[in-house]
């Protein structure tokens, strides 16, 4: 599975302003309502969702990133997008560390294959320190969205 399967690019947020974990998950999810592969009705809905997946654990998972994700009935397919925090927001992360790069995912509950193939993706291509470096360097959203082509391309090989 590649980024160019998910990640809605009309979402992408290269400037996000929040600084707590609800508002940058709010911040994710609007942009998602704004690129229309969520319906405005569902965007209390998916957000608690996701703040729910976040009490059995943070999904900031070290060195910067941030994976916030669920299952919704209210997505025929996978969707994701990515955000870029200058400032880095404090998500409750394993290492401690403040995340800069986060990249949310919604997944219909009928699809966990999906889901997981892209956890999978995501996980893999961060692996990748020049790849991480130059996400938190990005400024617009065509900056990240030719980044996620060039690692889809396997141009970032660790």
């Amino acid at each position: 599975m590649k980024f160019a399967d998910f990640i809605r690019v009309g979402a992408i947020k290269a400037d996000l302003v929040a600084e707590d974990k609800e508002g940058a998950i709010r911040e994710l999810v609007a942009g998602l309502v704004d690129a229309k592969d969520i319906e405005d009705d569902e965007q209390e809905s998916i957000i608690k969702a996701i703040m729910k997946r976040e009490e059995l654990g943070s999904t900031g998972i070290g060195r910067g990133v941030a994976v916030p994700h669920t299952k919704h009935p209210s997505v025929q397919r996978l969707i994701g997008t990515v955000g870029v925090s200058a400032e880095g927001v404090d998500f409750n992360s394993l290492d401690g560390e403040k995340v800069q790069l986060f990249f949310l995912l919604i997944s219909p509950p009928d699809r966990p294959g999906d889901h997981l193939r892209a956890l999978e993706n995501i996980s893999r291509q961060l692996r990748d320190d020049t790849f991480c470096r130059f996400l938190k360097q990005a400024k617009t959203a065509e900056d990240v969205q030719q980044l996620l082509e060039e690692a889809d391309n396997n141009q970032f090989v660790s």
